[in-house]
């Protein structure tokens, strides 16, 4: 089975991030950046920049690729698929304003407030890189959606 490839992006400034509720599908209940798959014919930014129209309402206008997390699931990942690739980007600046959509409500967060206990496990390890501006790589394997086996994750130049 091949692995699915997703697209993750999160905006945040000195002093704030701006997360969404999952509200259906996987990862129901957990707060998140916002994104999806890449559809046939899209680029992985495409797929990104449309997420997060489709459901946050907002435009990036300084999105900047931050990493990419292989995540492995010994059970079950995303529609039966044990291996998902994940493509992160952050941006701090965008068109429009943070809007409920079927999928996700956004809420702004203080950096210092971070929610973790209602993430995925993994953000905690990945998430401060990101938001003190470096690159990073890594794999999470998964026992199931709550459960991390191990895990690298590293900064990349």
């Amino acid at each position: 089975m091949e692995k699915k490839i997703m697209t993750l992006c999160c905006a945040y400034d000195d002093e704030r991030i701006l997360l969404g509720m999952k509200k259906r599908g996987f990862g129901i209940g957990r707060w998140n950046g916002f994104g999806g798959k890449v559809h046939a014919g899209e680029t992985i930014e495409q797929a990104a920049r449309r997420e997060l129209k489709e459901e946050a309402g907002i435009i990036p206008l300084d999105m900047r690729k931050r990493g990419v997390i292989l995540f492995k699931f010994e059970d079950n990942g995303l529609e039966g698929n044990p291996d998902i690739e994940v493509h992160i980007f952050s941006f701090s600046e965008f068109e429009g304003q943070p809007a409920e959509s079927e999928e996700m409500r956004p809420a702004w967060f203080a950096l210092s407030e971070i929610p973790y206990a209602s993430m995925w496990p993994d953000d905690v390890f990945w998430l401060p890189l990101m938001i003190a501006g470096k690159n990073f790589q890594g794999t999470v394997f998964f026992k199931d959606t709550q459960e991390i086996i191990r895990h690298t994750i590293k900064e990349v130049v």
